[in-house]
């Protein structure tokens, strides 16, 4: 372990002695002579071949030289300390290859760095994520790893999917109001909590994006794994969607375009005071208001709050749920399916 500790070390440190090496063009060709010698006993670990021991004796010799005569008794516990120091070095520098590997087939298959916290990386697209529970002991932690991997070679294949927005059973909400001819099916999945969600929406309706498609979209309030939303009151906001819609087709798209689009008389956005501010009581308040504003009548407004809370809408959202989460593998939101493709993430305007 020491030949391939020291190689690990010689490797980092020779872009500064490349520069030292300018003034002093004899330190190169030291260093160079060591490197060699670290690199032919890893070659030989690596083909499970015996190294030579003269390489390790150099470099133990080389850092207890100087303690051979002032204090010989320190030798050997420091020799066993370099041994075990080269056995920790060894497997942080693998561990460290392994999961910067990991990491980039993980943001190339599945959008994001860090499965367990997509939004967590940088290098991912802007999304509202679907986290999972961090893990609370070493053990959950080393499990997590390796389900990490399962998860990426699990989802390679997807990267080479062609997506159908009809193979998907979705409980949706139509925007088109009824199939148009000559135009294929697109799904939009969003959070109503959600602000990327939100740009997304507003950059899809300037862009008219929404009239290309038969657009179906599907309201959807992420949870952690004990259950809890993410966002304050994003449930109940589902709940009413599917249920406005069994009483007057549309009403739900008042619902969502007031939540994403408009600010309240103080300039607050809509999103902004459910997630921050409202109970859930006040955000059905609010709902409700707007679809009375709309034209519904007392008495539909009384039936939707009735059909908000039935089991039905209860089942409408799990079985979304189980779709996104297991069938499609999704990590964060927005989440739209078109064109035979699967985009996650801010939709920008082209």
């Amino acid at each position: 372990m020491v030949c391939i500790a020291s190689f690990i070390i010689l490797a980092v440190v020779g872009v500064f002695v490349a520069l030292a090496s300018i003034f002093k063009p004899k330190l190169w060709k030291s260093y160079t002579k060591a490197l060699k010698k670290a690199w032919g006993c890893l070659w030989k670990k690596v083909r499970l071949q015996k190294c030579e021991t003269g390489f390790k004796d150099d470099v133990k010799n080389g850092l207890l030289s100087r303690l051979v005569l002032k204090h010989p008794k320190w030798v050997r516990p420091l020799s066993i300390i370099i041994e075990v120091l080269s056995v920790i070095l060894v497997i942080v520098v693998v561990w460290a290859i392994l999961t910067a590997i990991k990491s980039l087939l993980a943001l190339w298959a599945l959008g994001t760095c860090n499965i367990t916290k997509p939004s967590a990386c940088t290098l991912g697209a802007e999304v509202c994520s679907i986290d999972e529970s961090e893990p609370t002991n070493a053990l959950e932690a080393t499990g997590r790893w390796f389900a990490d991997w399962g998860e990426i070679f699990e989802a390679i294949p997807d990267k080479f999917h062609t997506y159908n927005a009809e193979d998907y059973n979705f409980n949706y909400i139509d925007m088109s109001g009824g199939e148009v001819d000559g135009l294929t099916t697109a799904v939009d999945i969003f959070d109503p909590g959600c602000s990327v969600c939100m740009i997304s929406y507003r950059n899809q309706k300037e862009a008219g994006f929404f009239d290309q498609y038969n657009m179906h979209l599907v309201p959807f309030a992420i949870q952690d794994t004990n259950g809890d939303y993410k966002f304050k009151n994003s449930e109940i906001i589902v709940r009413y969607m599917f249920a406005a819609e069994q009483i007057k087709s549309g009403a739900s798209l008042t619902i969502i375009d007031k939540i994403f689009t408009e600010k309240n008389s103080e300039g607050i956005s809509y999103q902004n005071k459910f997630n921050e501010d409202y109970s859930r009581d006040e955000a059905a308040s609010k709902i409700e208001a707007w679809l009375k504003e709309d034209g519904m009548d007392s008495s539909g407004v009384a039936e939707i709050r009735k059909i908000a809370e039935y089991s039905e809408i209860t089942d409408k959202m799990s079985e979304n749920k189980d779709i996104i989460e297991h069938q499609l593998n999704v990590r964060g939101i927005p989440t739209i399916i078109c064109d035979g493709k699967r985009h996650t993430g801010l939709w920008k305007a082209e």
